[in-house]
């Protein structure tokens, strides 16, 4: 079966993949060289539209690598009696722990401090009064999937007060987390329903935003300005309406924002969780057997 794996992959990467066909997302010529035998497409983030599901004649199953299958287009592939299936639960810790990473990093301004060492040893002196812990402070988990389930206990043990919000469970309301936290985490998936649902100027003055879950559930137009007239103190974003990131996206010349290209998800153990999860469907593909995870 002609699998494709669509990703900017690693020579070592390509080497335990044996059949699977690793095309990187940045030579579109050679993904439209394998479109007309692909039989199955693990995607990771470039857009599945209904132009690339029309070229595909072979396809018979969309495998996402991860858990947003916002960038396929779902119902295209539903006409065509494509499976469509995700992976949640492989990439959470990962994401949980870039999360962590993200919400620490604006709390003590690392990348003012590594700055700081080029300049002068003391020069990030004059930073102490921003400097912050963890500890002592209100952190709001806006969603509560498997990534919010592995931050909760660990935030509750370095002295944070949890709050979160789902549309189906709650310890606090959607709207008090947002005017309340001093760190707000976005955790949704991005819907019709979601999409824009975050008004960074609604937040607490001062606040925290860290996102690794997608841009569009942020009002991005609104970002910069908040964080540049100091309603907020900071922002961690993993991920942009637009990506890869414009060069002229404001929020990448900030100071007080600490940027990542959508790779909370990325680690060498998410992989091996993910491509044993998407080899196995390939298997029951071929068998005939249920697929795991599907969603249409």
């Amino acid at each position: 079966m002609k699998v494709v794996f669509h990703f900017d992959g690693t020579e070592e990467l390509h080497a335990r993949l044996g059949d699977v066909v690793l095309c990187p997302e940045s030579d579109a010529a050679a993904f439209e060289r394998l479109l007309p035998d692909m039989e199955v497409l693990w995607h990771v983030l470039k857009p599945v539209t209904a132009d690339v599901i029309a070229r595909a004649p072979k396809l018979k199953l969309i495998q996402k690598i991860g858990s947003g299958v916002n960038t396929i287009d779902v119902e295209a592939a539903r006409k065509r009696g494509i499976a469509v299936c995700n992976l949640p639960g492989t990439n959470s810790r990962a994401v949980a722990e870039m999360t962590l990473l993200l919400m620490l990093a604006c709390l003590r301004r690392l990348p003012d401090l590594q700055k700081s060492l080029k300049t002068g040893w003391f020069d990030a002196w004059h930073l102490q009064d921003h400097f912050g812990e963890l500890g002592g402070r209100s952190v709001g988990l806006v969603g509560y999937g498997e990534v919010p389930k592995i931050l909760h206990p660990i935030l509750e043990a370095m002295g944070a007060k949890v709050l979160y919000w789902s549309r189906s469970r709650e310890n606090s309301p959607f709207n008090e987390i947002l005017s309340s936290s001093d760190i707000v985490s976005i955790h949704l998936p991005l819907t019709k329903e979601t999409g824009r649902l975050i008004d960074p100027r609604r937040l607490k003055r001062g606040a925290i935003l860290v996102n690794t879950a997608r841009g569009g559930l942020v009002q991005e137009e609104f970002l910069a300005e908040c964080l540049e007239s100091g309603q907020l103190a900071a922002a961690g974003l993993d991920v942009f309406v637009t990506e890869p990131a414009e060069r002229a996206n404001p929020l990448l010349s900030l100071a007080n924002v600490i940027c990542t290209p959508h790779v909370a998800w990325l680690t060498r153990e998410t992989l091996e969780r993910s491509i044993a999860v998407a080899r196995e469907n390939v298997h029951r593909l071929g068998s005939g057997a249920p697929l795991l995870h599907r969603i249409a």
